[in-house]
């Protein structure tokens, strides 16, 4: 089967220029999105080590992560409005200029010269604009049709494996061997690259490009990206609000356990620093295999919809499961369940959002859906310490089977169709 929706020839980008054919465009993005996430898991594996030569505690370190967290939910939905707009090779630059931003002011919070608490402080500010992966997910979506969508968002999945792989290990390995401010600066330097290689080869509009793709519907006005009431309207249409809570309220309890896991891996798995990062490594592992390989496979034999009550099945049983376990051998045999759960939920409530509305708007939802995984990191430390605190690691299990069996009886009533038109 050829690339996802991809015509075999050869474009012209708007200002006449030769242009790379849409296959090649599709292995671009996936490219880039690798390198993205790469730098984005080596800058986490250093971010903790940073903070303590610094000085900070604990608390200061949840403000920053808090911080980078509500900057990126407000980001998200004006970022994928702006990808809409501007196209995407304005968005794929943005977002490693942005990156290569945050990586410069981190290494300079390094330098023993410089006030490093404030410079790192003011790193996470251009977090707000760091969405590498919502433009790539709207470029496929583009240049995909409807039928092989889950397919291609899939294969991010395989981007997301790499940059989690070689991200931790390539920070631990750098900070050991050249001092902690290499990987920074490898990432600065992989994220100008990134910059430059989108500017010179993403075409300006691949709405444009995609030969399904449909124009702005008549009548309406071209909006500011700050319209505030344009990206509400989104949610509003028929067929989506359903599918955007179903992704929000399944994927929640498991995003508390995510947040907390660092705490929960050394408290009550009694994990080393080098054990975590196998543990790591094995999700990252099962995250390539799974959202890369299996659900493009499954999407081709079942429905949407059906697929969607699977994931909600499954995170029911895994909570049940999670709410036993005593051991982090028995967390590794959930651990591929879990990860089912999580890539099936995304993927699935990716395509059938990008479906549901008008293809000049896939960028916006695009960007709404990546403002879920921020709002967890925002609201998930406080809920989760709290959760942990109270009730120990068996309520992650009682929260999450709670609130996914019941998800799953009001899927069971009103089903998602099959297929999902666009907005008109």
């Amino acid at each position: 089967m050829r690339e996802a929706g991809a015509p075999r020839g050869r474009g012209r980008s708007p200002s006449g220029t030769r242009a790379l054919s849409l296959p090649q465009v599709i292995l671009l993005t996936y490219v880039l999105s690798a390198l993205e996430l790469t730098c984005l898991f080596m800058h986490f594996s250093v971010l903790p080590y940073l903070s303590r030569r610094l000085g900070l505690d604990s608390v200061a370190f949840g403000y920053q992560q808090t911080l980078f967290g509500v900057l990126q939910l407000l980001g998200g939905p004006l970022f994928g409005r702006f990808a809409d707009q501007r196209g995407a090779r304005a968005a794929f630059t943005l977002s490693f200029l942005a990156s290569s931003g945050l990586y410069l002011l981190l290494a300079a919070a390094c330098s023993p010269a410089l006030p490093g608490v404030t410079l790192l402080f003011a790193s996470r500010l251009p977090g707000a604009l760091m969405h590498t992966l919502p433009a790539a997910q709207m470029v496929l979506a583009d240049l995909s049709t409807p039928e092989e969508r889950p397919t291609a968002l899939g294969r991010l999945g395989l981007c997301f494996g790499v940059g989690v792989i070689f991200g931790s290990l390539l920070g631990g390995t750098l900070s050991s061997s050249c001092g902690i401010q290499c990987p920074v600066i490898v990432a600065l330097v992989v994220s100008l690259l990134g910059a430059v290689l989108s500017f010179t080869c993403i075409p300006t509009n691949t709405k444009v490009a995609s030969d399904h793709a449909q124009p702005v519907p008549p009548g309406r006005t071209k909006a500011s990206v700050f319209d505030l009431k344009a990206i509400s309207r989104l949610l509003l249409q028929p067929g989506v609000l359903p599918v955007f809570l179903v992704k929000v309220i399944s994927g929640f309890p498991s995003g508390l356990f995510t947040v907390m896991f660092s705490i929960i891996s050394m408290d009550f798995f009694q994990l080393e620093a080098a054990q975590a990062s196998y543990l790591m490594s094995f999700f990252g592992v099962l995250q390539m295999v799974i959202q890369g390989l299996v659900i493009g496979r499954l999407s081709s034999h079942f429905s949407e919809g059906a697929l969607l009550r699977a994931s909600v099945l499954v995170f029911s049983v895994v909570g049940l499961a999670m709410a036993l376990m005593t051991h982090v051998f028995h967390f590794c045999l959930l651990l591929p369940g879990l990860v089912f759960s999580l890539c099936t939920l995304n993927v699935v409530t990716d395509s059938l959002l990008t479906k549901a509305v008008s293809a000049s708007d896939t960028g916006t939802m695009l960007g709404l859906c990546a403002s879920v995984q921020p709002l967890m990191r925002t609201l998930g430390p406080t809920l989760g310490g709290l959760l942990y605190r109270s009730f120990g690691v068996p309520a992650f299990g009682h929260v999450q089977f709670a609130v996914n069996f019941l998800l799953l009886l009001v899927l069971w009533r009103q089903p998602i169709p099959r297929k999902t038109d666009k907005a008109p």
